[in-house]
């Protein structure tokens, strides 16, 4: 027997499933929220090598397509021989080891370059360390030798504090030396972790790059198939336009701040500051942050310089910030343009948004996330505004007032007409008289309110009398 369905009854079967399931997902969501988060966190942790080996891809991709393009397959163009499949796939898999081998290269550059001049920097602040001290005991003698007497109060506040330094030695920080031994070696144990997930990522990496293009037809199968075709291109156009914001903004970003890492070492070098490789490339990795990252790297720079050489330290302070003018306003537009499209308010509030929720990573990619969000919006009120057929540029709504409800008509702002001075001193005078019978009405209004308080009070008073002297009579 064949069944008919009835495609209305099925249609409203699915919605009310949907219903009912996002209903438990919600309440679950709401009462259940700590072992959601745990959830989340898990599933994440599970799919940080993948996560860590998508990001490598991306960040990688341009490298793998500038190998292909414009070294290996023009070779093999010169000599006349066209590539068969298996032939590009060799190709392929050589350009990946090599951008992967050049990551590699470039951590342990920066590695080799950063740790040494750290431990050094380190091990000069703990040798130095006697020496402050000596310079401070010489000034305290000095003082002494020249008779100078402290404040009675002084020596009581001093006094006061070192106790209660001494307490909190003794209360507070011992107690939590266990503590702060379990955070070092759980720190400890995420790097680790960090870096297996970013070594499997590494290798995970790899096969994404080896057959990007098969994983992307793959990835718009799916969409077609799951989607209606016009959502579906909507869909592939938008993300067509994020690849877009995002490489040309990461990318841009990486160049922009190893071009300010290598002029901060050839300033630093010039001016003889100290630990110049060590700060160089502090200024360069902070400067990937958008706004506020070259403020983030030049604070600790300044703090180690200052240690060595305060003389130093303002100069390497006048310095950065010349260097940083330069890149705002000259090297910075020149490689990024305009690819994001915010304007500097949203800038600011994507670093501080992303920042909150996602730490320095969000800071980071905040900004083009909230570039391609703000232009997915903007569309959306275009194509809203073109069903209307309405203007969809801001400077045509600064010139209009309104739009009329009934007739559709756009209803300009409306123009002062042009007023004599005669007018105007005659307008003054009416307004000075209305202000002033308000003000009038207002005092006498007041007036007349205090006088009856005033007698409400009184009478109060004489009743309380009145009371009084019955209950004497009385008695």
């Amino acid at each position: 027997m064949k069944i008919r369905w009835n495609h209305r009854y099925v249609q409203l079967g699915v919605t009310a499933f949907l219903v009912i399931a996002a209903s438990i997902l919600f309440y679950y969501g709401i009462f259940h929220m700590k072992s959601l988060i745990t959830g989340i966190k898990t599933f994440f942790g599970i799919m940080a090598p993948i996560i860590y080996g998508a990001a490598i891809a991306y960040l990688l991709t341009p490298i793998v397509n500038f190998l292909e393009r414009k070294i290996i397959f023009p070779i093999f163009e010169k000599r006349n021989k066209t590539l068969q499949k298996k032939g590009r796939k060799v190709v392929r898999w050589i350009c990946v080891i090599l951008s992967v081998f050049f990551m590699f290269l470039v951590i342990y550059a920066l590695v080799m370059m950063i740790l040494p001049q750290l431990i050094r920097s380190i091990m000069n602040i703990i040798y130095s360390f006697p020496h402050y001290v000596s310079v401070v005991e010489k000034w305290l003698n000095s003082v002494v030798e020249k008779g100078w007497k402290l404040n009675p109060d002084m020596i009581s506040q001093i006094n006061q504090y070192s106790s209660r330094l001494q307490e909190y030695l003794t209360n507070t920080i011992l107690p939590q030396m266990q503590f702060m031994m379990k955070n070092i070696s759980a720190s400890f144990l995420d790097l680790l972790v960090f870096l297996k997930n970013f070594l499997i990522g590494a290798i995970v990496s790899l096969y994404i790059l080896a057959d990007k293009e098969g994983f992307i037809a793959k990835a718009k199968m799916a969409v077609y198939a799951a989607l209606p075709t016009k959502w579906a291109t909507f869909l592939v156009h938008s993300m067509r336009f994020t690849h877009k914001t995002f490489g040309g903004f990461i990318s841009g970003k990486i160049l922009d701040s190893a071009i300010i890492g290598v002029l901060c070492y050839v300033g630093t070098s010039i001016i003889g500051t100290p630990y110049a490789i060590l700060v160089s490339v502090i200024v360069g990795v902070t400067n990937v942050i958008p706004f506020f990252g070259p403020y983030l790297g030049a604070v600790p720079c300044i703090l180690l310089i200052l240690l060595v050489d305060p003389i130093q330290s303002l100069y390497f302070l006048i310095f950065i910030l010349i260097l940083q003018q330069f890149d705002g306003n000259i090297l910075g537009p020149k490689i990024l343009g305009e690819s994001t499209g915010l304007s500097s308010f949203m800038v600011i509030v994507a670093i501080m948004v992303g920042g909150g929720l996602f730490g320095v990573p969000g800071m980071i990619v905040g900004v083009p996330v909230f570039a391609v969000l703000n232009a997915a919006v903007w569309k959306l009120i275009g194509r809203s505004l073109d069903e209307k057929d309405m203007s969809a540029d801001a400077e045509f709504y600064r010139d209009i007032d309104c739009v009329d409800p009934v007739s559709g008509k756009v209803l300009p702002m409306p123009v002062k007409k042009n007023v004599s001075k005669a007018q105007e001193v005659t307008v003054k005078a009416e307004k000075n008289r209305i202000w002033s019978g308000a003000w009038d009405e207002i005092k006498r209004m007041f007036t007349f309110l205090v006088k009856f308080i005033q007698a409400k009070y009184v009478g109060f008073r004489l009743k309380q009398k009145n009371r009084r002297r019955r209950r004497k009579n009385r008695l």
